[in-house]
């Protein structure tokens, strides 16, 4: 028979079930007032009701974002898909061809120039705005879409990350096979590299996505054209126009809380692969 449970066990179980509750609570608190929030009018927001559904109009705030600007926040909308999902595409096949190539290639100084990518994830992306934006001056590029996508096709975590789920997922036997079989480099990585290590590929690109698609400094630098705008800048830009005039409110609210769909339908649709990445290594 087992032994019954001490009062210290169930304390400490008591405990660390409270300490979860009480992160849910902290994260889906902001989400929670966000859903009843775009139901508001300007007057509900500023009246201080937002947890309560009396006044729902969220249809009516559909409408006028829809409608306000010919619809600029839509134009916003798709210009934050172009940016984060060609950006975060193309960024997570580099980061993983940059990873299988340090993991699977031996070459002259490769643990020096895989230290100075690693020097490259201490460094925090807004320090390098202004130097990107000088570069990007100096190319003609800046206020284009270009200004925004080049900066981040290139990763320094992305490739760390890629390198460490190439050591676990691609075995050198099942490329000596490929070259065996008359395969040149670039087919094996296509053909059986990148298919082995799909799970740490479409952990990259969450990771990537999301930056990305919350991005604020590097748009804020790079572009003046409003029709360039990704959804925080122009969220951003709003926002700053609610204090003289209140009607922005439940523009902000309502815009905000369809920029959270995204990435949730990124995360749930792509959740058997992620996870499988977050357990890589975990079971020998």
């Amino acid at each position: 028979m087992s032994k019954p449970r001490t009062p210290s066990v169930w304390l400490s179980r008591t405990a660390v079930n409270g300490a979860l509750a009480l992160a849910v609570v902290y994260m889906l608190f902001p989400l929670v007032w966000l859903v009843t929030a775009a139901t508001k009018d300007a007057g509900g927001l500023l009246a201080g009701n937002a947890f309560s559904f009396e006044g729902f109009d969220l249809g009516g705030n559909l409408s006028r974002l829809a409608e306000y600007n010919d619809g600029i926040y839509f134009h916003w909308y798709l210009n934050s898909l172009l940016y984060a999902g060609l950006g975060a595409l193309a960024c997570s096949l580099i980061s993983v061809a940059a990873g299988y190539a340090f993991d699977k290639y031996a070459f002259r100084g490769k643990e020096k120039l895989f230290g100075v990518v690693l020097l490259g994830v201490l460094v925090p992306t807004t320090a390098l705005a202004l130097p990107m934006y000088l570069l990007a001056s100096e190319v003609g590029i800046v206020n284009t879409y270009a200004a925004v996508l080049l900066p981040v096709l290139v990763n320094p975590f992305g490739v760390y990350l890629a390198r460490v789920f190439s050591a676990g997922y691609i075995p050198d036997e099942a490329l000596e096979a490929a070259r065996i079989d008359g395969a040149g480099e670039l087919r094996t990585f296509w053909s059986i590299g990148l298919r082995m290590v799909m799970p740490g590929f479409v952990t990259v690109f969450l990771f990537q996505f999301t930056a990305i698609w919350n991005n604020f400094f590097l748009p804020l630098v790079m572009l003046s054209d409003q029709k360039l705008f990704p959804l925080s800048l122009g969220l951003y830009a709003w926002n700053s126009n609610a204090h003289a005039e209140p009607d922005f409110y439940p523009l902000v609210v309502t815009g905000s809380l369809l920029a959270v769909v995204p990435l949730v339908v990124a995360f749930v649709s792509l959740q058997r692969h992620w996870k499988a990445g977050l357990t890589a290594g975990s079971v020998k």
